[in-house]
């Protein structure tokens, strides 16, 4: 196949899509690119239909190569390691849309594989890896019921803009991740700073005729250069006589369904579904994962049929109520700060820890900042569900989760300025039935005020379900967790009562209409209002104090050229004053100073080291010193923290000595006057001058502290 490609003007620039010369052995491949971004995206599929799972095994990729970016990996290997959480996030992206189009029952393995060869700053490669798949697996055999558009909308200057620079991305104001079909919207993901309903709509109205456009790009390539699909794949069914058997115990399994303890429901099926398998081997022997299906595809039934046409959840809550909720904060007596959500039976602790802002999380990926100082971490362990399971390290369930929840804390957050801190959340899931990550950012956002952390607002979290019939649809409040498995949708919402700073959407059907999107956002609204109240019975600001647990942060400031005296040669003075002190040091390129300390004395220690040494000593500056060595020629006197000067044995009386200590000895604090500053550095006192008749009239120059609003020791005297 000769090289081709598409190339239409998405939001200004040029967007470009190739294939034909790139990765021929793969099944189909596209080079994706905008601006100097370039992302080679692969599919491959595998020839045997897989019989032993009972789900897709489609998996998604997005490999980050750090010469993308002209950038060596660190460590000893200089290789890169496992996907960062960003390259996580971004195969998730990609497969959340993707995953609903392929046709049901297909048990091949697909693998998309996003490579970006080249990252332009201006140009993220996240929705381009998304386009790029799309566009791979509508050119490839596989059968897939796409393509779909995908791009980012942002704001400026309060317009609505498509696939903005990357700038204003970082920002994080608007930022809002689309993809959808010719019809319908099948993914979301936004952050932003309390963003209304409305925009949120007015976004997508906005972003649907760019989506045409990439739709078209993909369709004018597959025209010319597209596959034929396979109709040799086989698609896991069952035969309609095997559902008729099933049905005649439709009631015995709408009794099991129905019961409002998650725990019985589970129990009650199970038991139900043990019968109904062994009646049906007996008829339909070694079909086992068909009848595992026709007993679902019943079961999926009698949930929607209940919803729809009754009003009636599996839990017997109507389809707007939200489950029973309980908050507590401060569980953990030594913890800086810990908040417990409930509702029904979801249920997340949270704790909040406070450190030195050199505990910042350090980062090594394509496009992304070098770290970051609020990390929120998701723990799924098996007991929340009553299983057994090996732990091993986090899922991509867990860091997706995570991520999701530190987005819609993070626009709360104070700055850096304000609240000199890192700030790590870990968020542990104790039991679950349904969205465990809106309730794990309740949550945090409880332990967060516990902390004393000063959030410029509450935040919380729901889930908003969906099960629909051609274009009727009813909205599920708070679903839980066999509402997700037969539903149409998980719409996860979170924000403040100002608005909202979280979405994630997953689909499980062929995608949502305007009209669903907004009836979701309006129920979520309305529900976020009532959690929101809970947790300010609770909780309502953020303590006054943090933990006395929690390191103490001293801030100051000095001059920018005097960083390299503080750190020394090699880092040896920083080093010494550390380890004197105890503390932890963090020095800004603007000569803003982070002294985080386990006690008062301690951080005023350092902090009067870290000035002395800062200050500068002028001819003529008098200062309060105290003598620390005695040697034949004169007396070493320390003038501030981490300041010494020379005090000549013939400066030290006006009257005429043999011995230093005739006048002084070691630890006697000293009225001294700087005689001179060497360009080494080397200080000359002197005391007899003090005693000049003339200075005692006028009196000397005292020393300059600068504003830092700090007492310490060596201020100035006449």
């Amino acid at each position: 196949m000769e090289k081709t490609k598409a190339e239409k003007e998405i939001g200004g620039r040029p967007l470009i899509i190739e294939t034909g010369w790139l990765a021929g052995q793969a099944n189909a491949s596209v080079l994706v690119r905008e601006g100097d971004s370039l992302v080679l995206v692969t599919v491959c599929s595998s020839p045997e239909t897989r019989e032993d799972i009972d789900f897709l095994p489609l998996t998604c990729e997005f490999e980050e190569r750090l010469y993308a970016v002209g950038k060596i990996p660190g460590g000893f290997f200089k290789r890169e390691g496992r996907p960062s959480e960003r390259a996580i996030t971004y195969a998730r992206m990609m497969d959340r849309p993707l995953r609903p189009l392929f046709p049901q029952g297909l048990r091949n393995e697909v693998q998309v594989i996003a490579l970006p060869l080249c990252a332009d700053p201006l140009n993220p490669p996240d929705v381009l890896a998304v386009i790029g798949a799309s566009a791979a697996l509508t050119l490839s055999d596989i059968p897939f019921n796409g393509p779909i558009g995908a791009l980012r909308v942002s704001k400026e200057n309060g317009e609505f803009i498509i696939n903005p620079p990357s700038l204003a991305v970082l920002e994080k104001k608007f930022n809002l991740v689309i993809a959808g079909t010719r019809e319908r919207i099948v993914m979301l993901d936004f952050e932003g700073s309390e963003a209304s309903e409305e925009e949120i709509v007015s976004a997508i109205e906005f972003a649907y005729p760019y989506i045409q456009a990439l739709i078209d790009m993909q369709l004018e390539l597959k025209e010319k250069f597209g596959k034929e699909k396979r109709n040799d794949y086989a698609i896991l069914s069952y035969p309609e006589e095997m559902k008729e058997v099933v049905l005649q115990h439709r009631e015995e399994l709408a009794s099991a369904i129905l019961i409002e303890d998650k725990k019985g429901r589970e129990e009650a099926m199970k038991e139900v579904e043990g019968r109904l398998f062994e009646k049906l081997n007996g008829l339909y022997p070694e079909r086992g994962k068909e009848i595992a299906l026709a007993i679902e595809a019943v079961e999926e039934e009698i949930v929607r049929e209940e919803i729809m046409e009754r009003g009636r959840r599996p839990d017997g809550r109507t389809p707007e109520e939200i489950r029973e909720i309980e908050c507590q904060v401060g569980l953990l007596p030594r913890v800086h700060g810990s908040g417990l959500f409930r509702r029904g039976q979801t249920q997340v602790l949270t704790t909040a820890t406070l450190g030195a802002l050199e505990e910042v999380q350090r980062l090594e990926g394509i496009l992304e900042e070098e770290s970051k100082r609020f990390m929120h971490q998701y723990n799924f362990p098996p007991f929340s569900t009553g299983e057994v399971k090996p732990l091993r390290g986090p899922t991509r369930r867990e860091i997706g989760h995570g991520f999701l929840a530190e987005r819609a804390l993070e626009q709360v957050i104070p700055p850096e300025k304000e609240f000199p801190y890192a700030i790590r959340l870990v968020s542990e899931v104790l039991e679950s039935n349904g969205s465990t990550s809106m309730a794990s950012v309740c949550a945090s956002s409880l332990a967060l005020m516990d902390a004393g952390v000063p959030v410029r607002k509450a935040v919380a979290g729901i889930s908003i379900g969906m099960v629909s019939k051609g274009e009727r649809f009813t909205l599920l409040t708070d679903i839980q967790g066999i509402e997700d498995r037969f539903g149409d949708m998980d719409f996860k919402v979170a924000g403040t009562r100002e608005g909202i700073t979280a979405i994630q959407l997953d689909v499980k059907n062929n995608g949502l209409t305007e009209e669903m999107i907004s009836s979701a956002l309006q129920r979520a609204k309305e529900v976020r209002y009532v959690i929101l109240d809970k947790m300010e019975e609770v909780i309502s600001a953020p303590r006054e104090s943090i933990s006395p647990y929690a390191p103490l942060v001293f801030s100051i400031t000095i001059p920018p050229n005097k960083i390299p005296l503080v750190i020394g040669s090699g880092g040896q003075t920083i080093r010494k004053i550390v380890a004197e002190t105890d503390v932890k040091i963090d020095i800004q390129e603007d000569g803003t100073v982070y002294i985080t300390a386990p006690s008062v004395e301690k951080g005023e220690a350092a902090r009067d080291r870290i000035l002395g040494i800062a200050t500068e000593v002028k001819p003529g500056d008098v200062y309060t010193g105290k003598v620390k060595s005695i040697s034949p020629t004169g007396a070493i006197v320390q003038i501030l923290p981490g300041k010494e000067g020379f005090l000549p044995i013939s400066e030290i009386s006006t009257r005429p000595i043999n011995k230093v200590e005739e006048v002084l000895q070691v630890g006697d604090e000293v009225l001294v006057r700087v005689e001179s500053v060497e360009p080494s550095g080397r200080v000359t006192l002197t005391r007899k001058k003090l005693f000049s008749p003339i200075l005692q009239r006028t009196g000397g120059r005292g020393s300059q502290r600068g504003n830092t609003g700090q007492r310490g020791k060596g201020s100035s005297r006449k």
